[in-house]
């Protein structure tokens, strides 16, 4: 039999079969099971982590008293009125080392190159999310980032498949995501283009079904795996299907010119927070990485060059300030949901966020100890939690992320690297 390949570029998936070696032939296949849109509900759940290449200065992040009683500290000054909305928590991580290498397992637990053999691979938090309940929304996630600075592109979100998504790259191409509707002949070419998509799934499924009668136990299992990507492309053509038409939100201001990461870091939240309001979206990732450049801040060394900064005084009071300033917007974006409303409550309250990084220490490549921040999302805040940071009380931060999944209505008791779920 010849070997069948399907190429469907716009829904960026790209289906050609495992070799089963019981036909010597491959296939493709699947079942069209996806689930309805529910349309947008007061008081939804949603989620929106902000990641950090390169980690913060820890010693003046985190306080030395616990509770509700704890003291400000210089990086905590900028979100001090937010400490209600808040709990800052010190001891979680993956348990994982590879300094730069290691950045991208912040919201999966697990390194890439380590994933191959887990059914959900390295997953990230944000798509494992997506997966459950996104297709409820326009846009089943927002992954909001850079393809420029230190070893390539925005790396905070990836799907089970251990694939980078590529991330929306700045203000401007965000706010058309969001607020630009597509031009009719456009529209109409998409309509034609999703009925072509249709037909080749369904000639892949009758292909599927009649192989796997015909197929050994070990090609079956397979098979069965690679449908599993199958039921994926077909969610993802179904939503596409479902908002092809629909008009997006009006805009809530005109087009903004991209200027620089550091000047357009509060335009993004702000993008965020207004996608998070029309329900565009519910999950969405931030990433300020490389290209973050001091020199807009008046700073006049890089930034990776600062990270590495050797107990150099200087150095350091640089990197505070390039680092309150990042805490102090996303305060600002905390504050802002706080003031949108949800029906009877706030978009903070439905809205979990966390805050940190798969940094610990950027100038020793250190990837424990993470600076980790929540806000949001219904839970008792308010409070500077720490956690056995080793030994067999270690708490790792999948176990948050558990916690946060069942809170967003996903019944699941493990994710990543989580050995619970966090109390």
């Amino acid at each position: 039999m010849n070997r069948r390949r399907f190429i469907l570029q716009s829904l960026g998936a790209t289906l050609a079969l495992p070799g089963l070696t019981s036909l010597k032939a491959e296939a493709v296949g699947g079942t069209a099971a996806v689930q309805l849109a529910k349309g947008a509900g007061m008081g939804a759940r949603r989620f929106v982590a902000i990641g950090n290449l390169l980690g913060f200065q820890v010693k003046q992040l985190f306080p030395t008293t616990t509770g509700n009683a704890y003291e400000k500290t210089t990086l905590l000054e900028p979100v001090w009125d937010n400490r209600s909305q808040m709990t800052v928590y010190r001891g979680l991580d993956h348990g994982v080392k590879g300094g730069h290498f290691a950045v991208h397992s912040f919201l999966s637990g697990v390194l890439n190159s380590e994933a191959q053999n887990r059914p959900d691979g390295n997953v990230t938090i944000d798509q494992y999310l997506a997966e459950e309940v996104g297709f409820e929304t326009r846009f089943p996630s927002l992954t909001v980032g850079s393809e420029g600075g230190i070893h390539g592109g925005c790396q905070i979100a990836w799907t089970k498949s251990g694939v980078r998504v590529p991330p929306v790259t700045n203000p401007a191409e965000l706010f058309e995501k969001l607020f630009v509707s597509e031009s009719t002949e456009r529209q109409n070419r998409r309509v034609q283009e999703n009925q072509v998509q249709s037909s080749i799934l369904d000639s892949v499924r009758e292909e599927a079904n009649r192989l796997s009668r015909q197929v050994n136990k070990e090609d079956k299992d397979k098979l069965d795996e690679y449908l599993t990507s199958v039921r994926d492309v077909e969610k993802r053509l179904e939503l596409r299907k479902r908002w092809t038409t629909q008009p997006k939100p009006a805009a809530p201001f005109d087009k903004p010119a991209n200027r620089n990461a550091v000047e357009d870091l509060p335009l993004l939240y702000e993008l965020i927070a207004l996608a998070l309001q029309s329900d565009s979206t519910r999950i969405a990732t931030l990433e300020i990485g490389g290209d973050f450049m001091p020199q807009h801040l008046g700073i006049k060394k890089d930034y990776h060059g600062l990270s590495h900064h050797g107990n150099d005084p200087e150095s350091i009071a640089a990197l505070i300030t390039l680092e309150k300033y990042q805490i102090e917007h996303f305060g600002k974006f905390v504050t802002r949901l706080s003031k949108l409303n949800d029906g009877d409550r706030t978009l903070l309250d439905s809205t979990t966020v966390l805050f940190g990084s798969g940094m610990g220490d950027g100038n020793s490549h250190k990837n424990s100890d993470l600076p980790i921040i929540l806000a949001g999302g219904g839970y008792k805040h308010g409070e500077y939690r720490q956690v056995s940071r080793e030994g067999p009380n270690k708490v790792p931060l999948c176990n948050l992320f558990v916690d946060i999944a069942q809170k967003m209505g996903v019944e699941t008791d493990r994710f990543g690297s989580s050995t619970g779920r966090f109390a």
